[in-house]
């Protein structure tokens, strides 16, 4: 017999306030933007019909939450979450949910991506102590010190290059460094008996996917870009692994352009050079420090013309890996969730939404399309919905007005470490 909705809020009352009772693929206020529906609606509710079918699908999933806390309490009270990457953009709001959660956090990082101002204010933001070492992955040795130190559960594996343009002009650099430092990571984790581990993956293992939305079940590749491929590989790595030993547990997210800045401006993201992804090159016009923003291809069959794509806010990202860090305690084996809103957003939208955020019009231009691209790309999250409990909450004008909160306070992202930052990561080392 299903629980009762007062059960499901006897749960959120001791602890799982993350769980939400929104339907499977229940979104408010937004639809699917394409070129049959090509108007977002402020009135889509869900009828009591679809709330109460729902209902049975979710509830297994809070009541999993609701064992996993209870595990976590009991048996990980003394363990620490070992986090790869964690000062980078994703990484770094992820630590700041995994510490106001009540998660004891060790950060290894080695700064190519990042900077070490953002463990600083991590910190600041969640009122809890983090513990960081400087290390790459691809150093065995002092992830294995890093093993030998703290009594570790759980891995959260960020660290990796990251720009898919960038990977197809140093290939080797992005199969060193994200194919072998993963390798290394999993050596030294079966060493040490850790065999739970979450993976930030990314939607481009699905290749130019045949439709849209796209679910977990979807073709992965063929994946036309280094960047996509390592991300692949390891993801074939951990399906195998687990099939070979029933010890290991790894649950696989795949992210659809994840934007946004933490709400309080205090974190966000740190790109060096000019931006590869669009939502930071837009704000990079917005401050003056590029001309206009590149449109490639007008012609699409979409509201607009233009390419439709899936945003997420990060911090709906950093939620997504909390929830995921709690799926392992169920033993899942290897399994895999794309983590977006399902909601497309064409480009000429996002620079209107920016345009509301910042104040301003932003230039651009029209130009020919970029060889592969395709029209519309968004995700299906129903499968994380149903078995994580998780749901973003953040639309697009909020992903917009925390970014430029970010880049306004920021312009130059963090700033380079001074000798009290260098002595906070310290302490954090010690």
């Amino acid at each position: 017999m299903p629980p009762t909705l007062q059960h499901i809020h006897q749960l959120r009352d001791e602890g799982l306030a993350s769980i939400s009772l929104r339907p499977v693929g229940f979104y408010p206020h937004e639809q699917t933007i394409s070129a049959k529906n090509p108007e977002l609606s402020n009135d889509t509710l869900p009828n009591d019909r679809c709330f109460e079918n729902s209902m049975s699908t979710t509830v297994n999933g809070f009541l999993n939450m609701a064992n996993s806390h209870n595990n976590r309490l009991d048996s990980q009270e003394d363990s620490y979450v070992l986090v790869t990457g964690g000062a980078g953009y994703i990484g770094s709001h992820t630590v700041l949910e995994l510490l106001k959660d009540g998660y004891k956090v060790v950060v290894v990082d080695n700064f190519v991506n990042s900077c070490e101002e953002s463990l600083v204010r991590i910190q600041k933001l969640a009122k809890q102590p983090l513990k960081f070492h400087h290390a790459n992955v691809l150093d065995e040795q002092t992830l294995t010190a890093v093993f030998e130190k703290y009594k570790i559960w759980a891995v959260l594996h960020f660290a990796a290059l990251k720009a898919v343009g960038e990977s197809t002009k140093i290939p080797l650099d992005y199969y060193w460094n994200n194919v072998t430092g993963s390798l290394n990571l999993l050596r030294v984790m079966e060493k040490f008996r850790v065999h739970n581990i979450v993976f930030s993956s990314s939607a481009t293992v699905y290749g130019d996917p045949e439709e849209s939305p796209v679910n977990e079940q979807g073709n992965l590749g063929p994946v036309t870009n280094p960047y996509g491929k390592t991300k692949l590989f390891i993801e074939e790595v951990l399906r195998d692994m687990c099939k070979a030993n029933k010890k290991w547990n790894s649950v696989i997210l795949r992210y659809f352009n994840p934007t946004g800045a933490h709400p309080s401006g205090i974190i966000g993201e740190n790109p060096k050079g000019i931006p590869n992804n669009l939502m930071p090159y837009v704000s990079q016009v917005v401050q003056g420090r590029l001309p206009y923003v590149n449109i490639y291809g007008g012609d699409y069959d979409t509201v607009d013309g233009t390419g439709v794509r899936d945003y997420i806010h990060v911090c709906d990202l950093a939620t997504g890996h909390v929830a995921a860090l709690r799926k392992l305690h169920s033993d899942p084996g290897c399994v895999a969730y794309n983590l977006g809103t399902g909601v497309g957003y064409s480009v000429l939208q996002i620079i209107g939404a920016m345009s509301r955020a910042c104040g301003k019009e932003i230039p651009y231009k029209i130009t020919d399309r970029r060889p592969g691209d395709v029209g519309i790309v968004t995700a299906d999250a129903s499968l994380a919905n149903a078995e994580l409990g998780w749901y973003p909450k953040y639309n697009l004008d909020q992903m917009c007005q925390d970014l430029n909160r970010w880049t306004s306070t920021n312009p130059s992202g963090y700033p380079t470490p001074a000798s009290e930052t260098k002595r906070i990561l310290q302490e954090m080392s010690s």
